[in-house]
């Protein structure tokens, strides 16, 4: 048999449904059953006990959950609960989901790309400090900061928030490969004004479709997003303001009440796997990935920074180990926003760089002893 024929996977979906399939089976047939599909007790209970596992974490205010269609309307949602839109603008980085660029822009609001630290790959704070201080000409006036926690590492929320209090700025959490990544003790999506993770399947916390969830200790904003998603309706049928359709459906509620309890331990494996893979890679010629002081990493990806990339993921595929590229093109050189997207004064070009060099190892939490043994192998071998 070839290392072909027993490949490890980047990331294996079917593992994550087989790890619970009588649960989730059972769920998803309680709904069934229940003839109630939308919007009712099960979103309900949901929200409820993903608010209790973000408030139970260290120094965490009281947080209030509200469920969406998915990732991207969290970051909308948010945005329109607080009230930016038109003749607002919004700084985000470029070394992310198109997502996160695209929910801003939903809101009619304006992004302006902040560049990156080169070992965190989070928003670089001297840049969104000088932005701050002298935005880009032409740009309306700076309301909110959104800080993406890529790949599972936090952001310095201490220094961005000491910055954007001092200058009126709101700070949104883009939570979405970070559930249960802390900083200094605290967890993720609970020390900005609000957070919007993704419940997207491959996330640490997924759903077998798509979803996403709100976060904020606001509870005023809270219910603003709860009425914003169905229509702008506090009282059925009747539109307080214009809202959208944006509905976690019941089934995927479900499933996330079955997977939301093992989210602490899944993570954790996810940890082992990452510092087994800082081991094998050793001295050798690829470093591995940076983690700031105090921070807790939670590994939705296990990403390295490798120049010959494509023969790195040549000889790695050879070996039987499957990568990924996340995200090969930044947004701010993507098509649809190349040329008419404000950047800060560095013109993202460490976001470029990374863009050209990084690649993702298999990290999943259900990858069995064998498939970890075979991706150390290959990494000791390079």
């Amino acid at each position: 048999m070839s290392a072909q024929d027993t490949i490890v996977p980047q990331a294996d979906l079917g593992a994550a449904y087989r790890a619970q399939k009588g649960e989730i089976d059972a769920a998803v047939a309680r709904v069934l059953s229940s003839g109630w599909y939308i919007l009712g007790q099960e979103g309900e209970a949901f929200e409820a006990e993903y608010a209790a596992w973000l408030s139970a974490g260290q120094g965490a205010p009281a947080m209030q959950a509200v469920g969406c269609a998915n990732g991207t309307d969290a970051i909308a949602l948010i945005l329109r609960g607080l009230g930016i839109g038109p003749g607002c603008a919004v700084a985000t980085v470029s070394h992310t989901a198109v997502a996160t660029v695209a929910a801003i822009e939903m809101v009619g609001a304006t992004p302006v790309l902040i560049d990156i630290d080169p070992r965190t790959f989070c928003m670089d704070m001297e840049e969104l400090k000088a932005v701050l201080a002298s935005p880009p000409p032409g740009l309306p006036p700076i309301r909110a900061v959104v800080p993406v926690h890529i790949y599972g590492h936090p952001c310095d929320l201490d220094a961005m928030l000491e910055t954007c209090r001092s200058a009126g700025v709101a700070v949104v959490e883009d939570c979405a490969q970070a559930h249960g990544a802390r900083l200094g003790g605290r967890m993720v999506g609970t020390i900005g004004d609000a957070a919007a993770f993704s419940l997207y399947p491959t996330k640490n916390l997924g759903a077998l479709g798509d979803g996403g969830i709100t976060a904020t200790p606001d509870a005023a904003l809270a219910r603003r997003m709860a009425a914003l998603r169905q229509y702008g309706w506090h009282t059925r049928y009747i539109s307080d303001e214009p809202g959208v359709n944006s509905r976690l459906d019941e089934m995927q509620a479900a499933i996330l009440r079955v997977r939301l309890p093992g989210l602490d331990a899944n993570n954790a494996r996810r940890q082992a796997i990452a510092a087994a893979y800082d081991e094998a890679l050793g001295d050798g010629p690829y470093a591995a990935p940076y983690r700031a002081p105090g921070v807790e990493h939670v590994f939705h990806q296990y990403v390295l920074r490798v120049p010959e990339r494509e023969a790195v993921m040549a000889r790695l595929r050879a070996s039987g180990v499957a990568t990924a590229v996340h995200y090969p093109v930044p947004v701010h050189e993507q098509g649809a926003y190349a040329g008419r997207i404000a950047t800060g004064p560095k013109g993202c070009a460490e976001t470029s760089r990374a863009a050209a060099e990084v690649m993702s190892l298999p990290v999943f939490p259900e990858m069995t002893g064998a498939q970890l043994d075979k991706v150390c192998a290959a990494l000791r071998s390079l």
